[in-house]
């Protein structure tokens, strides 16, 4: 392992939680981030269950994890008056740990040992028989022994070793968007419905959180400006505080939309190159995407030292292992969740809320999905 070179494209979440382990198996580990920085801020994020607090102890990270958790909020649903109709508990929307994405990017980072690339992307790779050739839009050509795609459900990676998004991303009838407004109400976690629309604001999340039903928006995803418009033709004649939000949005420094998508491809690896987190088994806002990232990144390091370096078998066997618990992210959506298609429908999910009963039963579910794998115990 000590002679293995990797490069990891993408420096979120999954990303760094490899560099992590590989580096601590003695691989010499680059991770190109197309980013100039780390992204602060963002979505909050959670962990639920044993397992997820299992691999966050054997990487030292749980205690400072914790000590920069946002705490779970509670989440009131409001009608176009203000008036409360249900409340999503916290342990429900923040899980048994809830950080900041970027708070957590921020930890995972300084838990690595390797190189770091950032403002740069890779433009090709060209696999041979002792190595992938890789080219960057800056850094100079280089060989690694093995690449890995952790750059999320758009992943340039894939795109370059399996074929076109088109081939492997499913869209699933919604977008989303995070915008940075400045709107304080209280400080408390509110969220208003009407059919196939939903705006959020307050709470540990970006300050305004949007989720609506629409055909398949055509953008380019680095025009910001675009893709503002987008949202505000997206909610033209809404209620609430709506407009006020809309308002601000043109102005809004940190912001970004995005498809919900769930990614549906029939095999991780590919030769030396491998899919992790989001770019193997992602769907966006399914909410357990940064929990498959971390038991992911664990499980394939784990087999890659376990296998000597020998990726044929690693990657045969985190694909055995990761395919089955990653099944939580092949089903459903949470479009039709947060933005009910219609007003019955709504009614439908406040009332969910309101039932002890079911919402324990929807407990049981996702901590059940969170802990369904036996962990291995790689041998450090």
């Amino acid at each position: 392992m000590k002679n293995l070179t990797v490069l990891i494209s993408g420096a979120s979440i999954a990303g760094p939680a490899l560099a992590h382990w590989l580096t601590r198996y003695g691989c010499a580990v680059t991770v190109v981030e197309r980013a100039p920085a780390l992204r602060r801020g963002g979505q909050a994020v959670d962990f639920k269950g044993p397992t997820h607090r299992a691999v966050l102890e054997r990487m030292g990270i749980l205690d400072e994890v914790r000590r920069r958790q946002t705490g779970g909020h509670d989440q009131t649903i409001v009608d176009a008056t203000g008036k409360p109709q249900a409340v999503i508990p916290g342990e429900f929307t923040g899980g048994e740990i809830e950080i900041r994405r970027g708070d957590l990017a921020e930890i995972l980072y300084a838990h690595t040992d390797c190189e770091y690339l950032f403002g740069d992307t890779i433009t090709s790779l060209t696999e041979a028989p002792d190595g992938v050739d890789i080219t960057f839009a800056h850094a100079r050509p280089r060989r690694f022994d093995l690449v890995v795609g952790a750059d999320g459900i758009h992943s340039n990676v894939r795109r370059l070793a399996f074929g076109p998004e088109r081939d492997h991303v499913r869209y699933l009838g919604y977008h989303y968007a995070l915008a940075e407004l400045g709107v304080e109400l209280g400080g408390d976690a509110v969220m208003y419905n009407e059919p196939g629309r939903m705006a959020a604001v307050g709470g540990p999340k970006a300050s305004a959180f949007f989720v609506f039903a629409s055909p398949e928006l055509d953008y380019d995803r680095t025009d910001t400006d675009k893709q503002r418009q987008l949202l505000l033709d997206a909610y033209q004649g809404a209620g609430w505080r709506v407009p006020e939000l809309m308002a601000k949005v043109p102005q809004a420094e940190d912001f970004f939309l995005d498809s919900l998508s769930r990614v549906a491809i029939d095999h991780y690896s590919r030769g030396r190159v491998v899919l992790l987190g989001d770019a193997a088994y992602g769907n966006t806002l399914g909410g357990f995407g940064t929990g498959l990232a971390i038991v992911g990144a664990y499980v394939l390091a784990g087999e890659l030292r376990a296998a000597d370096g020998d990726h044929r078998v690693a990657f045969a066997r985190y694909e055995e292992l990761l395919r089955r618990y990653a099944k939580v992210a092949q089903r459903g959506t949470a479009g039709p969740f947060l933005a009910p298609p219609s007003r019955a429908r709504i009614k439908l999910r406040n009332w969910t809320f309101k039932s002890r009963f079911l919402l324990g039963l929807m407990l049981k579910a996702t901590d059940k999905f969170a802990t369904d794998i036996e962990l291995p115990a790689y041998a450090s």
